[in-house]
């Protein structure tokens, strides 16, 4: 049984989540490394080349 992989969104896509973001190797690894980005703004650069981010914790609270 495999393991269903998580959605990966790449630098400059808009995040669909207020959250972390871990960065993602190309081999899909984890980097330890993570972003807070806001809901709607764009995912920044990754450090390197062919890194991924994938949604780690949603923000709680909900936006008015």
């Amino acid at each position: 049984m495999t393991k269903p992989k998580s959605t990966r969104w790449k630098s400059g896509q808009h995040a669909p989540e207020s959250g972390q973001y871990a960065i993602i190797g190309p081999r899909g690894g984890k980097t330890g490394a993570e972003r807070t980005v806001v809901k709607g703004e764009p995912l920044p650069p990754t450090p390197k080349k062919g890194q991924t981010y994938i949604l780690v914790d949603p923000t709680k609270t909900e936006s008015k």
